[in-house]
């Protein structure tokens, strides 16, 4: 939509949040400043922000709750753990390289992500809590470190099952 009538009456933010998005989008770039939404409009752009929080929240979690599972279930390691491994790392760096005032932001939230990643590795490898750490046995740093692999160096072995 490039152009938005002036007479028309904008369509709300309630009632169809892509019209409105298109609506938006055109009144800025015709510079009509006045007519934006500018409560609604402030508050998608601020939660642009918090996506990418909520983004690496998410990644850090399921890094964290594969990493336990490599470490501690050196028997079962496979392809789609190596994968999703590597995975979550390029995804956080990603975003991190986008948005480089994050750059931080996994540290900060680490030991909070290892608190929601700990029940979903006892769930998936079946084994007791008390056979994990309390605390993380590795930093924010290694996790997100490519070479990193808890319980040593990769091995031919790791990717023989699948």
């Amino acid at each position: 939509m490039n152009r938005i009538d002036r007479l028309r009456a904008h369509t709300p933010y309630e009632t169809d949040f892509a019209q409105w998005c298109a609506e938006q989008g055109a009144l800025l770039r015709e510079g009509r400043l006045s007519d934006l939404d500018r409560e609604n409009l402030a508050e998608e752009v601020e939660s642009l922000g918090r996506r990418d929080r909520r983004e690496i929240r998410s990644r850090m979690e399921v890094l964290i709750a594969h990493l336990l599972k490599w470490e501690f279930q050196p028997g079962h390691r496979c392809h789609s753990w190596q994968a999703s491994i590597s995975e979550q790392r390029i995804w956080i760096g990603n975003i991190v390289k986008d948005s480089p005032s994050l750059r931080r932001y996994p540290a900060q939230i680490f030991d909070e992500a290892y608190g929601h990643a700990l029940p979903v590795a006892v769930r998936e490898t079946g084994l007791k809590k008390s056979h994990f750490p309390s605390e993380p046995p590795f930093t924010s740093k290694q996790a997100l470190d490519g070479r990193f692999w808890p319980g040593g160096p990769l091995s031919m072995d790791d990717f023989l099952r699948d």
